[in-house]
């Protein structure tokens, strides 16, 4: 290959990288804008160890930021299963909320997830899909709730977990979906995107995990390792800051500006794609 296709491919790995971390945390779909910038660049990844490492790469970037809260849920959780202290059962119950809620995505993906893909992977049923999590933000715009951690109950984390299930497909945003669900059942929006992105985590790994024998064998992986590697690294960077970006948008109650992104993304892709 030559060195100027040389760095077209690099390049090109770098701003798909960038796209996934970027899109990742906000809730406009990163499965959804891949497909959209593929379509739109006529370039196809159907590697599926592309898609595992850049994910693996936006979940460095959550572990980053939520390492305190990971910490002090891992901390009392194991002091109130070996000691019962009351004021650690808040942090224990949260985890055990997050594992409940894990349960419907991760049951539906390991039975469903291909012929999910299938249907929707198109850039028309992303445009639709886009324009309903554009409904979804415009609903909870306004939105204040009033449970925190504590108040939390099994039912919100089923509903929340059926949430993830959903996005699943193609142009329904992950992050999108679970603070909607959260939201609409009452949880503060700090509550909201605490738990949206905490949740990430044990899906994200089961992922990795789960695919770690494909990567193994991937034949492209050693001849790709490097446009792979710059991908992942560029998705870390993006997630970071994406999700820094996110948080602060959710502190100032600005979802509406993410609805309006997704009726216009979604309807230019509907209609020109």
């Amino acid at each position: 290959m030559e060195s100027l296709a040389d760095i077209g491919l690099l390049i090109k790995y770098i701003f798909l990288g960038l796209v996934q971390g970027f899109t990742e945390p906000i809730p406009i779909s990163s499965s959804g804008h891949l497909v959209i910038v593929q379509n739109l660049f006529n370039v196809k990844m159907d590697n599926l160890s592309f898609e595992i490492l850049v994910n693996f790469g936006s979940l460095i970037a959550v572990l980053t930021i939520y390492r305190k809260d990971i910490l002090r849920l891992i901390q009392n959780g194991m002091i109130y299963i070996t000691t019962k202290k009351p004021e650690a059962k808040d942090d224990f119950n949260f985890i055990l909320y997050l594992v409940i809620a894990t349960i419907p995505a991760g049951v539906i993906g390991i039975l469903f997830e291909d012929q999910i893909g299938d249907i929707f992977d198109t850039s028309k049923m992303i445009g639709i899909t886009l324009i309903i999590t554009g409904i979804a933000l415009w609903i909870i715009r306004n939105l204040r709730g009033s449970k925190s951690d504590g108040a939390l109950t099994i039912r919100d984390a089923i509903i929340v977990g059926l949430a993830q299930s959903v996005a699943l497909i193609p142009g329904i945003s992950r992050s999108g979906a679970t603070i909607v669900a959260a939201m609409l059942i009452g949880m503060k929006q700090e509550t909201a995107l605490r738990f949206s992105f905490l949740l990430f985590i044990p899906i994200s790994l089961g992922t990795l995990v789960l695919s770690i024998g494909d990567i193994i064998n991937d034949p492209a992986f050693n001849v790709m390792w490097i446009p792979y590697t710059l991908a992942f690294i560029a998705s870390i960077i993006a997630t970071y800051y994406s999700l820094k970006w996110f948080m602060n948008i959710m502190a100032k109650g600005n979802l509406k500006y993410f609805a309006f992104y997704c009726f216009i993304v979604g309807t230019l892709a509907y209609l020109l794609l």
